[in-house]
């Protein structure tokens, strides 16, 4: 096992890059189910990342919706009334009538049936009634539905072309055709057959067409007046998506149309109409000057244009009551079907998973009068062979030379391009490129070589480890194993934010608690807060009795890191309020704790001397963080920020300004600011009106306006009677007024000690 181990440390780069490009390749040519499922999927995601897009004025849909039998009666209506639509239809100028209905069989609303036992009837009693006759004869012709659509059909100003459907298999029949019955179905289909093939090969069995058993086609007075018949079989793919319209489906030596491919045909009079094909399969179909695309079986990738409802329906019950807008149907392609629901079939397409059948024809219609095609070109499995080999040669070309979170950047970057690639070819080109193969073969390799890096590189990672885990906190050791060039004295300048937090007090409990109790409740403590520094990404810098020194923004980078060190000093006191009402009842002390927060440039990095040192900062900046800590007791306050982190967080936190302040060991004063909670909290109203109160003192004060000051002061005092700072204030003007300030006073409060 250990030598297994040692063999595979000792593999390279170049050789884990072959690998995953010969075993990407190798799926690629046997092509895996689950791989094969999900590039389907791309596909119907790269329909729904175009969004929809408008349609032609070539194709309407005139619909058997539900309108259409609430007012004309349930389905299947009598043949009458599909006569009078095409009448109307005719009327109306449409260019080409198509039916997605089949009329294999006699209409079953006519009343042939009764007039034949009336005649009959008339025979057996042999009465001689010339006039009854004629009367029945009338009537004959007049209850013959099937007639009489044969009829309008025929003197239809618009050509109609009927719709069939094949039996795949002699199973999906379920009874044999005599060879007689097979020949006469297939005779009425005659003038619907390509009427050219174009052939490299003379032999029809080596290419891989669709074939069908048997046509399920119209009543023989049906498809003699039509123009001509296309079938309506459509086939989904094993997920169940409809992607592909069959354009050729073979039956002996015949190839035959489907039914949106013959009314573009008639729309656009009547090109020519050659099926191409090649050794390898069916290349396409050319109508004129078109070339309709497929794949070897003679099948179209349908460009679905939207979810359904993309094309314009039209009530076929509005058609035969007049109430349509003259010019809906002028020099279009009329589509007749079904849209109610249980009388048409619903298709799953990229766009959803109901989409009526009807409309599928009208997309393909629309893909081939507008030329708006989606195909898999000639070139494409050379393209996605070559996708194979270079995205796992580009990563494993860059990916040792680069850092980890380079690397990754750089495995994003290509994996992201790839597909703006493909998607871009597809919605721009109308190209299916694979997508899934070559981002599988990228995945592997980075996969495979981070892997390998992390195998490598463990030994390093735990020599630094057990060096410095022991001197420096966790997040400062994974910071340096990132960087291991890092590990030597010096540091560099950033902008952090620094907090102080200091019990107040604490030591003077040692007089009734044992030091065992002592470190207990000060460890209790310590876990408490440290868990809100770490939530918010703080990093703990060290304990000194019973203060604690957190850094926010190093070595963990945060743009935010001065709201993230106020946030943690808001959570640092509801814990330690929290953990004062837990320890009530046991007569541990209430504990109060001061907290200082300051933002600026300071020096970061690893600290100390060629013997030890450990990570840290340092500056003026720190040093006013502590100050800050220390000044909570002149006023009586919990946080105070400088005005640096003040400025950078008064959007999201609620401040108060509470003074200005020269600490001792820096000449320029600083404006500091009393944290009270977030933007948007609700604070008890008679802090907002001891608050505006102390606001309009601060300025009286700054003023020298000292009576009125002191009585601000005092008034927010009232309302708010712990409020320290109020308090401090007051006293301060309570003094002024006793004695005056020097003439040079500049509105600053000397902090002559340290906190």
């Amino acid at each position: 096992m250990k030598r297994r181990f040692k063999t595979l440390l000792r593999m390279n780069p170049a050789a884990l890059t072959f690998a995953a490009i010969l075993v990407a390749l190798i799926a690629f040519l046997v092509e895996v189910p689950i791989l094969d499922f999900i590039e389907l999927k791309t596909y119907d995601l790269r329909f729904l990342s175009r969004g929809q897009r408008p349609p032609s004025p070539a194709v309407v849909m005139a619909v058997i919706d539900e309108k259409s039998l609430d007012a004309e009666g349930r389905w299947p209506w009598p043949r009458a009334k599909l006569a009078a639509l095409v009448d109307s239809l005719s009327k109306a100028g449409a260019r080409i009538i198509a039916f997605d209905i089949g009329f294999s069989e006699a209409d079953e609303n006519s009343q042939l049936a009764i007039l034949d036992q009336v005649s009959k009837r008339i025979d057996r009693s042999k009465a001689n009634d010339r006039k009854l006759a004629e009367f029945v004869e009338q009537s004959r012709q007049h209850a013959d539905n099937d007639a009489r659509l044969a009829e309008s059909i025929r003197r239809s100003s618009a050509p109609v072309i009927l719709g069939y459907f094949f039996h795949m298999t002699k199973a999906s029949l379920n009874y044999g055709l005599t060879p007689d019955e097979l020949e006469r179905r297939l005779k009425l289909l005659a003038k619907s057959k390509y009427p050219a093939v174009m052939s490299t090969t003379p032999n029809l069995d080596s290419v891989p067409l669709i074939k069908a058993y048997a046509p399920e086609t119209n009543l023989p007075a049906l498809t003699e007046a039509a123009k001509a018949s296309g079938f309506y079989t459509l086939r989904s793919d094993w997920d169940g998506v409809l992607r592909w319209m069959p354009l050729v489906i073979r039956i002996g030596d015949d190839l035959f149309p489907p039914l949106p491919l013959l009314a573009a045909w008639q729309y656009l009079d009547r090109p020519g109409l050659t099926v191409r094909i090649e050794s390898d399969g069916v290349q396409g179909v050319q109508m004129g000057d078109r070339f309709i695309p497929t794949d070897e079986r003679g099948q179209l990738l349908v460009n679905y244009l939207g979810p359904a409802n993309t094309f314009p329906y039209v009530s076929v019950t509005d058609i035969l009551h007049g109430n349509v807008p003259e010019g809906t149907f002028k020099n279009r392609v009329v589509l007749v079907g079904a849209t109610a629901i249980g009388t048409h079939d619903l298709r799953t397409t990229p766009f959803g998973p109901v989409y009526p059948g009807l409309e599928v024809h009208a997309t393909v219609i629309d893909n081939i009068v507008t030329r708006s095609f989606m195909a898999r070109p000639d070139w494409s499995k050379a393209y996605d062979i070559a996708a194979i080999v270079l995205l796992p040669a580009l990563i494993g070309i860059a990916l040792p030379r680069l850092s980890p979170l380079r690397g990754v950047l750089a495995f994003v970057v290509l994996f992201g391009a790839y597909i703006l690639v493909t998607r871009s070819l597809f919605v721009s080109g109308g190209m299916w490129l694979n997508m899934v193969y070559p981002l599988s073969a990228l995945s592997l390799n980075y996969t495979a070589l981070t892997a390998f890096h992390y195998l490598t590189e463990q030994r390093e990672r735990k020599r630094i480890k057990g060096t410095f885990r022991q001197y420096v906190a966790p997040l400062v050791v994974e910071e340096m194993l990132k960087s291991p060039g890092g590990l030597k004295l010096g540091g560099e300048e950033k902008v952090l934010t620094v907090l102080f937090s200091d019990l107040e007090g604490f030591t003077s409990h040692s007089e009734r608690y044992t030091p065992t109790q002592m470190v207990e409740m000060l460890a209790e403590y310590y876990n408490h807060v440290t868990e809100e520094v770490f939530k918010h990404q703080g990093t703990l810098k060290e304990y000194v009795g019973d203060e604690l020194m957190a850094i926010f923004g190093a070595p963990l980078e945060h743009a935010d890191h001065a709201e993230r060190a106020c946030a943690a000093a808001l959570a640092m006191r509801e814990r330690r309020l929290a953990l004062a009402t837990e320890w009530g009842p046991s007569g541990r002390p209430m504990l109060h704790a001061r907290t200082g927060i300051n933002t600026g440039p300071m020096l970061v990095g690893n600290l100390g001397s060629r013997y030890r040192f450990a990570y840290g900062v340092l500056g003026d900046q720190v040093n006013l963080a502590s100050r800050l800590e220390g000044l909570n007791k002149v006023y009586g306050t919990d946080i105070l920020l400088g005005e640096n982190t003040a400025r950078v967080v008064e959007a999201r936190f609620l401040l108060r300004e509470v003074d200005m302040v020269r600490v001792k060991g820096r000449k320029q004063a600083v404006r500091i600011y009393e944290l009270l909670a977030r933007t948007g909290s609700s604070l008890p109203p008679e802090l907002e009106k001891a608050l505006a109160a102390y606001g309009q003192g601060l300025q009286a004060y700054r003023q020298r306006s000292w009576a009125e000051a002191l009585e601000l002061f005092t008034e927010a005092l009232a309302i708010r009677p712990s409020d320290g700072p109020s308090r401090t204030m007051a006293d301060r003007c309570e003094g002024f007024l006793r004695t005056p300030c020097p003439e040079d006073w500049d509105g600053v409060f000397d902090q002559l000690f340290k906190g």
